[in-house]
């Protein structure tokens, strides 16, 4: 299973940094998106709006703002089975749109998903 991470960092005090690589851990593909150069959990970030295929999940770690730019390229052209809000991600505009497109949203945690054994689940 695919998992986007949008707002994926470097810095291993982030908690982007910590569900890349309990992502990984968990036999999950990865693929980084953010404004930071760099790898994280042995994947390159990707900056922009890369062109990605078979997305399942993406997972939230940017502030409700610093989504905007982000919405039609994520709901029209990555196409998500779902999108994860992580705490202080919430943006009922964004879910709307998702929802319309027929994406699953999900406020929750991945690093507690993933602890859980929720993740994977439906």
């Amino acid at each position: 299973m695919k998992t986007l991470i949008l707002g994926a960092t470097p810095n291993p005090k982030r908690y982007a940094f910590l569900a890349a690589n309990k992502l990984v851990g968990h036999e999950h593909e990865i693929v980084n998106v953010g404004i930071k150069k760099g790898e994280v959990a042995g994947a390159e970030i990707l900056n922009g709006m890369p062109e990605v295929e078979g997305v399942d999940t993406v997972t939230l770690y940017l502030g409700p703002k610093k989504q905007e730019p982000y919405y039609d390229w994520l709901v029209g052209d990555v196409r998500p089975r779902r999108i994860i809000f992580n705490p202080g991600t919430e943006n009922a505009e964004l879910a709307m749109r998702a929802r319309a497109a027929g994406i699953k949203t999900e406020v929750a945690c991945t690093l507690v998903l993933l602890s859980s054994g929720q993740y994977a689940k439906e």
